[in-house]
């Protein structure tokens, strides 16, 4: 049995927040601390990071962990980081960061659109993802097309966890989840691959990527001059980490083949993990954990960040609410589903099906109220989520029963519209800091107090509430699904003219 005395410290690094999170062997939170960076926009579709900021904070936000928690940092027994997938975090070849692209730039979209069409079929069938913007090659090969003066500099390509990691210990990796989940492995072997590096044009590459590790590998221990900065014990070990999307997964219990994780937060994320990664180009991404470990990845921008769009215009304006989003639910839950509800299209910041799509409310009365505009809202991210599973179970891979996280994890209501859409029981876990547990738990793993996944997610993982489908409901969110795909694919023609508008043509 583990040490009641150890803890395990695990980081989750978002596209601006950063947050130290400490736990006890049982998955119990002793202590978090949380800080906001900012982005930038040099330009126009360009979204960066100062990366000494994001040094900065990690530093605070461990320091002030630790003294929360009135603790021996000689208690915690490893330290594991997840961060975002993709963008671009590059080092000088003097180990000093150069440039810090995030997961939502779309400078190389047009550059991701040639390559797609050139060389798609066969990425796909090396990496198991076609080329997109913010995909970590397409942007690396964007700065050689674009800015060879920085290319010429680069040292390392890093992810956003990995500059983490190489900050607290000064070693220079990564590991496989991350380098899978941005197309740099080759897959299912998750290894480097010099024919992958050609097919994105950069053959000269190889000597940039980092040293390749699995996630609960101990990438290295905190240096004395880290211990100094941030109040942790010199030697402490840290784990090489995960894909977010991975560590959201293992931290809300989700870990073996045939299980399925659903993140209802910025993005619409719905995983399956299986002992293979499928083969389907319809399919978004797959990444490896381990062996025999895969998750079959669909996403898109399209789930609870529309609804913090809402409450940011139309609830939290002129602060009449103390609790905007505990006002949502309310108005939601006075309103009985109807056939005639209105539709909501998530499409606030685009779709994977098209760059074109808009967001809109359709069939709107003047007896509806601002439950039946909420609850529209809603069921639109949840029917996209839906739209994303289909395609995952399209693919091939099933599951009974499914664990929603993220933001959307919260409301009293989603959870149950999710059991009753989908038509299979949905848990919620008892942890909101999935990503941070998930972190841990690898950690957990690669320092020895857990033998391995299932004992360490066993034990750190909790449900807080099942959410059992009503079978009454089906029938009608099947039907107001087909609709609600209908009415997308007869929004094209006006979506295609929006956006011949917007760049100026008749």
């Amino acid at each position: 049995m583990a040490d009641a005395k150890r803890y395990l410290l695990g980081l989750d690094a978002g596209n601006t927040v950063i947050k130290a999170v400490l736990f006890d062997p049982e998955g119990r939170q002793i202590a978090l601390h949380a800080l906001d960076g900012q982005s930038s926009t040099p330009q126009p579709g360009h979204v960066e990071r100062d990366l000494g900021e994001l040094w900065e904070n990690a530093q605070l936000a461990i320091r002030r962990c630790i003294e929360e928690a009135a603790i021996d940092p000689c208690q915690i027994a490893a330290i594991g980081c997840a961060g975002h997938g993709n963008g671009l975090y590059l080092l000088d070849r003097d180990n000093a960061p150069l440039i810090g692209i995030q997961s939502l730039d779309t400078r190389a979209a047009d550059h991701a659109a040639r390559l797609k069409v050139d060389k798609g079929e066969v990425l796909y069938e090396l990496c198991r993802q076609e080329p997109w913007p913010s995909q970590t090659p397409v942007l690396l090969a964007w700065i050689k097309e674009n800015r060879p003066d920085l290319y010429e500099r680069a040292g390392t390509v890093l992810l956003c966890k990995d500059f983490v990691t190489f900050k607290l210990t000064g070693e220079r990796v990564s590991d496989i989840s991350d380098m899978s989940g941005c197309g740099l492995t080759r897959m299912p072997e998750c290894v480097y691959d010099e024919t992958l590096l050609a097919h994105y044009g950069l053959s000269d590459a190889a000597d940039l990527l980092p040293r390749l590790i699995q996630p609960t590998d101990i990438a290295g221990r905190i240096t004395a001059e880290v211990a100094g900065e941030t109040g942790l014990a010199e030697g402490t070990p840290v784990a090489g980490g995960y894909f977010d999307v991975i560590a959201s997964a293992l931290g809300s219990g989700v870990v073996r083949n045939g299980e399925a994780s659903i993140i209802a937060g910025t993005w619409s994320v719905n995983q399956v993990f299986s002992s293979d990664p499928v083969n389907d180009r319809s399919v978004f991404m797959a990444s490896g954990f381990g062996p025999g470990r895969y998750v079959n990845i669909e996403s898109s921008a399209t789930s609870a960040a529309n609804l913090e769009w809402y409450v940011r215009e139309f609830v939290e304006r002129g602060g009449h609410h103390d609790d905007p989003f505990g006002h949502c639910n309310a108005r939601i839950a006075e309103v009985s589903p109807a056939a005639d509800d209105p539709f909501f299209h998530p499409f606030l910041y685009g779709s994977g099906q098209g760059a074109d799509f808009r967001a809109g409310f359709y069939g709107l009365a003047g007896w509806h109220t601002e439950g039946h505009l909420l609850r529209a809202l809603f069921e639109g991210v949840l029917f996209e989520h839906r739209r994303h599973i289909d395609v995952l179970m399209g693919s091939g891979v099933s599951f009974e029963r499914a664990v929603l996280s993220g933001g959307g994890s919260r409301s009293p209501v989603w959870p149950q519209m999710f059991a009753d859409c989908l038509g299979v029981p949905i848990t919620v876990a008892e942890t909101q800091e999935t990503g941070a547990l998930g972190a841990a738990i690898g950690a957990g793993i690669g320092a020895g107090v857990f033998a391995g996944y299932d004992e360490a997610v066993s034990a750190m993982t909790r449900a807080r509430q099942t959410f059992n489908p009503d079978a009454s409901l089906k029938a009608h969110f099947d039907a107001r699904y087909r609709t609600y795909l209908r009415l997308a694919e007869a929004m094209r023609p006006f979506w295609e003219e929006m956006r011949q508008a917007a760049s100026g043509r008749k």
